[in-house]
């Protein structure tokens, strides 16, 4: 049975044995240890007993804007809707804290979050912050592939 959690930092040592296929190819940009230790409130897993199996996690950039990052499914469990339901996961957590608008998220499988409500917008319009931030740590940058889709938190809060 696959549980959500947050994460612990005991967990640190598989979440980076995970995701090291990933980063080597660019899909998932490489975060140390220290950096997710500093940010592991954000983090929610995917854990079959002790076994993380994936995650993900939650960045706020302002009372307005978060961002999902670092999505992750082990290959042996994707197909589960594991990673939908971390994201539902996140963009419940994003309305509980009162995240105002939108949720981000940088991709290269754009159908995934089209499936779950996300549109695409135009790269250019996500703040400079992100893009010197993060992005500028990416082997990809600045000729980025992923694409940019926004969750409007209005609209959802509208529907239910």
């Amino acid at each position: 049975m696959i549980e959500l959690v947050k994460a612990k930092l005991s967990d640190i040592p598989q979440m980076q044995a995970l995701v090291v296929k990933e980063v080597k190819e660019g899909t998932i940009l490489y975060r140390s240890e220290d950096e997710v230790a500093t940010n592991i409130r954000s983090y929610v897993l995917a854990k079959e007993g002790e076994k993380v199996v994936g995650y993900t996690a939650l960045h706020i950039h302002s009372r307005r804007l978060a961002e999902i990052r670092s999505l992750i499914v082990d290959e042996a469990y994707r197909g589960k809707h594991i990673g939908q339901k971390m994201v539902e996961f996140t963009l419940d957590e994003a309305k509980m804290l009162e995240v105002e608008e939108d949720v981000l998220v940088l991709t290269y499988l754009p159908g995934f979050f089209q499936k779950l409500g996300f549109k695409e917008i135009s790269k250019e319009v996500i703040p400079e912050h992100k893009i010197w931030a993060d992005c500028i740590k990416c082997i990809h940058f600045p000729v980025c592939n992923e694409v940019a889709l926004i969750y409007k938190l209005s609209e959802w809060e509208n529907d239910g």
